[in-house]
Order: C-alpha cells, then structure tokens, then sequence
C-alpha cells in the first residue's frame, strides 16, 4: 500500500512549498481540485470546438425549444389547464406546490426545465470527450444552474410571495434570524440549531452497556441483554469511521442495537476513536488489526469457543470484508456470517462521488492533508452536500431564510452534524487502493503482505443496499455477487444511505425486497433481479434479525460484562469516551 506524506519536516524544500500552496488553495476550495475541473472542463471545449455537427444539432434543438415555450406560453395565458411542456424529474420536487401551474410561474419553471434539458445536450454526447470529464462537465454545469433557478429567488418563488404578503414580510425577518443564527454558528464551529437536545449518552446512544476494551483507535461496547436467554453467537457490529457509531443506536425506538438485543442477541459495537493530527500514520490495515481484529479476540475471550455474526455499515462494512476475505485465506474459522449494510466492495461504479476521485484529486486532497494530518468532515461534507444540492442547499436557503421556517431538528439529523476525522495515510490508501485501483475486487489488495480475494469467504452473507443511497449506490453493492463464491441474501429497501438503514418496525413507507443467491445458482443482473425480486412491506430489519436466528445453534445462558480474569474488565458504561470527541 502506499505510504502516507511524510511529515514536512522530511521533505525538501520545492516539496514542501508546493504542499503548502496546494493546502492553502484546498481550504479556500473546499478540498475540491481547481486543477481536475480544468482539466476536465479543456477537455469538454477543446472537443466541442471541433464538432460543427454537434454545434449545429444544439442550434436546432434550441430553435425547437423555443418555440414549444412560446406556444406554451400563449396557450398558458388564457388557458391556465395547459399541459406543460417538461415535467420536472421524478427526484426533482421543488415545483410540486400547485402554485408553480399559476401565471406566469408556470413560465418561469418551464422555462427553466428546458434550458436544463438543453445544457445537459450541451455537456453531454460530444464525442472524444472521456466519460469522468463529460459526468464533471454536466455536473458543474448542474449545479451552476441550480444557483438560479426560479425556486432560490423571492421574485419569481409563488410559495414566498404568497407567505411574505400574507405574513406582512414577517418571515423574511425570521429568515434574516435564522441566517445570521447559522452563519455566527459556522463562524465559531458550532453544530446547527436544535443538536443541543440530542445529547449523546443522554437522549441518543442510550442503550445500556459497558465499555470492555480499549486501544488507541477504538473502544469495544458490549451492551446488557433484555432476555432471560441470548443466541449463542455474538453480534459484532462495525460501523463506519467516517462519522459516529450511533447511527445505530439513535433513539431508543429507531435503535438496532436496542432491536437486536430485544431479540436475544449479544451485541457489541466498535467505537472508533476521532483522529488528531498525532494519528495521521494510522493507515488502512490499523483499522483492521486495531479495530475488527482486536474487536474479535475481546469477544472471543468473553464468549469462548463460540463463531461470530460480522455486521459492517459503509466503510467499516469494506474493512470487515476485507478482514473476512484475510481471515479465509489463513482458515481463521471465528467467523458464522457476515452482513454489510451500504458497503462497497467493487469500486467501479460508486456514482456521483467518482467524480470527486480521480488521479488529480487525491493527489490534492493528499496535500491537504499533509498539512492537517487528517481530513476534517466539514471538507468532507462539501462533497456530499453538492451531490445531493438541491436538497441539502437550495431547499434550506427558502425553507429556512425566504419562508422563516426551521425544519425540526431530529436524531439523524443531529448525528449527521456530530461528524469525525480522517487520518492522513489511511484515507490515501482508502482512496487509491479501492477507489482509484480497485484493488479489493480484482486480487490485488494485500494484507500481511499477501494478496486477499473475496471469493474465499465461505459464511453466509446478507448484504443491504438502499434505493436512493449516493455514497454507495445499491448496483455498486450488488457486485458482491460476483465476487463471493458462497450464498448472498441480498435486501434492496427504500431510502437512503443512512435512512434506508435507520428502518426500525413500524416506520412509516417503508418496503423492501429480498432474494436469496445460493453459491449453486447463476448470477442475475441487477435490473432482472429488481425486477422479480418480491416486494415486501415494512422494516427490512424483521427478515435480517429472522436470518440471524436461522444461522445461530440456539439458545444460551447470558454471558457476563467483560472477562475480568482475561485482562477485559468493565471500564467504563456507554457510550464511552471516545464518541464525544469533537
């Protein structure tokens, strides 16, 4: 794997200018690389320059257009009924208000639909131009129209004008609150408006247990059973190290790690510390050797001769396939199943975010890193919050600063903002290995020194993907298909990346499908399988918790907090301490 920045200590001179120019520029730019969009944007014009016929087709459609909109706009003004011309996407609501079909917003909408329609023709299909620089163009050339569509603006907004003049302006004035409010927050590091009632330890992460190990980079939570009686194999959860582990453990009413020792499971959870700048050498295989595989010989020494149901959400979803996949290949039997919620393993289709991973951007990102030894969440955030625009930037500009109102705070939206670090090596090697090589899938990731493949992991898997994720979108996940040479349960569920897995019983709209993949069938393409895959409605988790059951040997006593004897006494109850550092 390749080694972190050294420190700027050991670099020559011309190095470590040049590292400290590229960080100075990557905190002004949010860690996004001027250099890659560019590169990407050249190549784009210095191919459409060269292509008449395109130009020519553009004009065309942009003659057409125009005249639809002019029809539209003459039948519209004394036909209020009128069909539009464009429907807005299905993912696109900002003009769902019946106040959009009223004169003349319904101008200004279509309007804005069909130069969408016609700048995408204008950043797509030129030919020559490779297929990451075309998806940059058109998703820079989105974004910058997203700034001006009619919804951001109070003038052409039908849902502002109507609020403003029947409250007298007074939400512009509470809109005005809420921005200075916001702005003074971001200015001093402050979480958002409403965090402070979801404090962890005492309104979410609440469910009882006690810290029984403890290492530079994690803390192990074993948590008290309900039951008189628990399934003989342990659950040991990994949770991403990208935010906090309690995500799954939120409320007490949407909490999996609640649910599951409701049902008679032994749970323990891994807690990851927050890197500082003194962590920037930890690297991917720490992760590993500290975190999952130290995890695993506490729980085997607290519950003796008994195997282990692995469970990884996101990244720490790829770093237990990663340690399962190493544990097969040197016959390390301690393991009964393995599930992965939202995790990549094959890395060559994770949608949107590639546009963010490229050769150009790590380097960059490397760079800022260096300087910081970690990469914070907040430049993390940026990335996520553009893919997912109109949603998390626009929507909350009218929300909250046109129309004056806040969106009630909730747990998820409260452990969204309680975000971590990144130290320095391991998100390069995160980054090249698996992103940029895709080496996991392809055999060539080594662990030990020696190359790992997926296709030795002989347990049973169940793997969740989720229909609205853009960190791992659910047709990345369903590779894992044609990794594994073993069964694969695999649950498509409605939601998102995080909210698709916080799906307790008895939330609202909530469906999911399942199939089961047995290590004899042949493989199905993601489309068939969504296709004829049965539907099924509810919580996705009632059938994962009915599949533990089904791959457990039954029922034991409880067994104790810890091993005193072994060296793994209680140290502490949960949460612990290393979820609250900020």
């Amino acid at each position: 794997m390749p080694s972190p920045a050294p420190p700027a200590q050991e670099l020559d001179t011309a190095a470590d200018l040049d590292r400290f120019v590229r960080s100075r520029i990557g905190r002004l730019s949010f860690g996004l690389s001027p250099a890659g969009l560019q590169l990407a944007y050249l190549d784009w014009l210095m191919h459409f320059v060269s292509s008449p016929g395109k130009q020519q087709d553009l004009v065309r459609k942009w003659l057409r257009k125009t005249l639809r909109l002019s029809l539209y706009a003459a039948r519209a003004s004394v036909l209020p009924d009128t069909p539009p011309v464009v429907e807005p996407l299905p993912q696109d609501q900002r003009f769902a208000s019946p106040a959009w079909s009223q004169w003349p917003f319904n101008l200004y909408y279509q309007s804005f639909l069909l130069f969408q329609q016609w700048a995408q023709n204008v950043t797509t299909g030129v030919r020559g131009v490779s297929t990451h620089d075309e998806q940059v163009v058109s998703f820079v050339g989105r974004q910058f129209l997203d700034m001006f569509a009619p919804t951001n603006f109070i003038a052409t907004n039908p849902e502002v004008l109507g609020a403003t003049c029947v409250q007298g302006g007074a939400n512009l004035v509470r809109g005005a609150v809420n921005f200075v409010e916001d702005w003074w927050r971001a200015v001093l590091g402050l979480k958002p408006a409403g965090t402070e009632a979801f404090g962890v330890g005492k309104r979410v992460a609440v469910t009882p247990g006690k810290v029984i190990y403890r290492n530079r980079l994690i803390e192990l939570i074993q948590y008290a059973p309900t039951t008189q009686d628990v399934q003989a194999e342990p659950v040991l959860i990994v949770p991403a190290w990208i935010m906090k582990y309690y995500i799954l453990d939120l409320s007490p009413q949407n909490s999996l790690v609640k649910y599951l020792v409701d049902h008679g499971h032994t749970v323990f959870m891994i807690s990851w510390k927050n890197p500082g700048p003194e962590d920037r050498d930890l690297g991917m295989d720490d992760y590993r050797t500290l975190g999952v595989m130290e995890a695993l010989k506490a729980v085997a020494t607290i519950v003796p001769g008994r195997k282990v149901h692995g469970v990884g959400y996101c990244v720490g979803g790829t770093i237990l396939a990663i340690t399962a996949a190493a544990m097969a290949r040197d016959r390390d039997e301690r393991l009964r199943s393995m599930t992965l919620f939202a995790a990549e393993t094959d890395f060559t289709e994770p949608g949107e975010l590639a546009l963010f991973i490229d050769e150009t951007e790590v380097t960059f990102l490397e760079d800022v890193m260096w300087d910081q030894g970690f990469l914070d969440f907040r430049q993390m955030g940026g990335a996520f919050q553009l893919l997912r625009s109109n949603d998390l930037i626009w929507s909350r500009l009218v929300h909250d600063y046109q129309l004056g109102e806040r969106q009630p705070m909730t747990d998820l939206m409260a452990w969204n903002a309680d975000g971590t670090r990144m130290p320095c090596r391991m998100h390069s090697e995160y980054l090249r290995t698996l992103f940029l090589r895709n080496d996991l899938a392809e055999g060539r990731y080594r662990v030990a020194g020696r190359p790992i493949a997926l296709s030795d992991i002989r347990v049973p898997i169940f793997v969740v993907g989720t229909v609205k994720d853009h960190v791992a979108p659910w047709r990345s996940v369903y590779k894992i298909h044609l990794l594994t040479d073993t069964d694969v349960t695999f649950v498509l569920t409605t939601g998102g990346h995080n909210a698709g897995i916080v799906s307790e019983p008895g939330h609202p709209h909530r469906r999911f499908q399942i199939a089961t993949r047995t290590e004899s069938d042949r493989y199905v393409d993601p489309e068939t399988w969504q296709a004829t895959a049965p539907h099924q409605e509810g919580s996705w988790w009632v059938a994962w918790e009915s599949w533990l059951q089904g791959h457990s040997s039954g029922l034991v006593a409880v067994p104790p907090f810890g091993a005193c004897d072994a060296g793994l006494p209680p140290l502490g109850d949960a949460p612990g301490a290393y979820v609250l550092q900020e």
